[in-house]
């Protein structure tokens, strides 16, 4: 069992991670998006980077998710959790509430999805029924409610391009398709760890409503505040350490 944990906007870096060892490696499809820093907490081996670098200078379209997935693999990482932080579309994801969630609709374009490019010799095809891995999110949920948090485990993440945050008329309508939280990165990170067999799953915190959502207090302006958003961010990382150390402890 080898656990790797994505951080991005949120965890920006793992700093209970005992450093064993860092390293940024090649792949057949380029460069991934910054080091590996393999370690341990608690006796469990941990894997850790940051999808956007760790200046945070690539946007979510930029980003090589099949480099660093491939790194994952080549590091025989067998379970991944990805940390993301997401915008609030149904009414009840609401800012600071932990998700879990379990489909995905994807409204990304021009990334790469798939290993099947070309260079196999047969095309494999996925099961993609249900994205996120159904032990993982049972644990996920766990370490946060340990904390004596609320988390909601059902939930339909909409993947949208960035960097930009949606309009109010795509947020209307990605709630008419059945969108519950609204982010820029679960694909094709989840596709492509099924691609390789890595179990997947994201804990995702919601840092504002999306456009045109929320009470009628926090939409006075109908203007998300990015400045509210980064501090939002910065509350969650005071407890997402905490919930990682919860993670770990799971497995032992």
């Amino acid at each position: 069992m080898k656990l790797a944990i994505i951080g991005g906007s949120l965890l920006g870096e793992l700093t209970n991670l005992s450093r064993v060892a860092d390293e940024r490696t090649k792949t057949p499809f380029g460069q991934p998006s910054d080091t590996f820093v393999s370690g341990n907490i608690a006796d469990l081996e941990v894997v850790y980077f940051n999808r956007h670098g760790s200046s945070h200078h690539l946007a979510p379209h930029q980003i090589n998710y099949r480099a660093n997935m491939y790194v994952l693999k080549m590091l025989e990482v067998t379970d991944v959790i990805a940390i993301t932080a997401v915008g609030g579309i149904t009414e009840k994801m609401s800012p600071m509430t932990w998700v879990v969630p379990d489909q995905i609709i994807d409204y990304s374009y021009g990334r790469m999805q798939t290993y099947n490019d070309g260079n196999e010799s047969e095309v494999k095809h996925i099961d993609f029924s249900y994205p996120f891995e159904l032990t993982l999110r049972k644990k996920l949920q766990t370490a946060v409610e340990t904390e004596g948090m609320e988390c909601i485990s059902l939930a339909t993440y909409g993947v949208t391009q960035g960097p930009r945050l949606e309009t109010i008329a795509e947020i209307k309508r990605m709630q008419n398709d059945g969108c519950d939280i609204v982010g820029m990165t679960a694909m094709p990170e989840a596709a492509l760890a099924r691609e390789l067999d890595i179990n997947y799953a994201t804990l995702s915190l919601v840092v504002n409503w999306a456009a045109g959502k929320g009470d009628e207090a926090d939409q006075r302006s109908e203007i998300i505040s990015m400045d509210e958003i980064r501090q939002r961010i910065s509350d969650g990382n005071e407890i997402i350490e905490k919930l990682v150390h919860n993670i770990v402890s799971l497995y032992n």
